[in-house]
């Protein structure tokens, strides 16, 4: 298949030329080739490269930044959304697109499904889900995708901001009561790849397996790096100062993308040992 990728050097959008590269010819798009808000700009980036499927990895994911940029945020993950689709609708193509956690309001004790009811807590969260409804509403041959706590080998992540403020601190305050799933890109991706490859649609979950706090998160980031000298200290959310909310709790389930394609996802451990050792941690 041809897949054009938009977002292609973002940390998803980098994992995904280099996964599905591999068995399928790449071509991808990032902010600097053309501008999603523009729907003149989304049809004449698709029609130039012919795909058979687009990936959308574009986003506006600053979370803090979209309470102050809300025009901004929604033009960008929703409006822009919108834009592809209509394309992909015109002209028959596949879409990807991917969301986020963030679109649950975080007060479930179990994992969200698929099927569980959205109320976004911030603009973030708002944007996204409003990008869901346009996508559903507009493109029928679709597979959205919500993932969680993204971290991988390009672009600003959680697990390279705890590494480099642990070289110049030997003490971290760490959030201990939001709990979610890491997610490797590298896995995201080749998930991705399973999905198209299988000719799947509709709505899935996808993140590495098993949950943790962000302080779990930290602590083993430091184990595995050998930094047994910092200290890891866990804190209550209210003890930081966020310009937006966070959900406490948005564990995905991911069992109808197990169900649907014999496959899992691996253990967060697993998937961030191999990351660390990618980067020589």
């Amino acid at each position: 298949m041809k897949i054009l990728v938009l977002g292609c050097r973002g940390m998803l959008g980098t994992a995904l030329m280099e996964r599905l590269s591999r068995s399928h010819e790449l071509c991808g798009r990032d902010v600097d080739d053309f501008d999603i808000v523009s729907p003149v700009d989304c049809r004449d980036v698709i029609e130039e490269t012919e795909p058979d499927v687009v990936v959308n990895a574009a986003a506006y994911t600053d979370v803090d930044g979209c309470e102050t940029h809300q025009d901004e945020c929604f033009a960008v993950n929703a409006a822009g959304v919108r834009n592809v689709a209509t394309v992909c609708r015109d002209r028959g193509i596949k879409m990807v697109h991917f969301s986020t956690d963030y679109v649950f309001d975080g007060t479930s004790e179990t994992p969200y499904a698929e099927t569980d009811v959205c109320n976004p807590i911030n603009t973030y969260g708002k944007s996204k889900y409003e990008g869901e409804r346009y996508l559903r509403e507009t493109c029928h041959d679709y597979i959205l995708i919500r993932t969680a706590w993204l971290y991988g080998k390009k672009g600003k992540n959680f697990v390279t901001a705890v590494l480099e403020k642990a070289k110049s601190e030997q003490t971290l305050d760490v959030v201990n009561d939001q709990y979610g799933s890491p997610t490797y890109t590298v896995d995201l991706a080749g998930a991705v790849g399973v999905l198209v490859e299988g000719d799947h649609r509709g709505i899935f979950h996808l993140t590495n397996r098993g949950r943790c706090s962000w302080y779990e998160f930290a602590c083993k980031i430091m184990e595995y790096a050998h930094m047994d000298d910092v200290e890891i200290n866990p804190i209550e959310s209210d003890r930081l100062t966020r310009v937006a909310l966070r959900p406490r709790y948005s564990v995905l389930r991911c069992r109808k993308f197990a169900e649907a394609t014999q496959k899992t996802m691996r253990f967060w451990q697993i998937a961030l040992t191999d990351y660390m050792n990618r980067i020589n941690c």
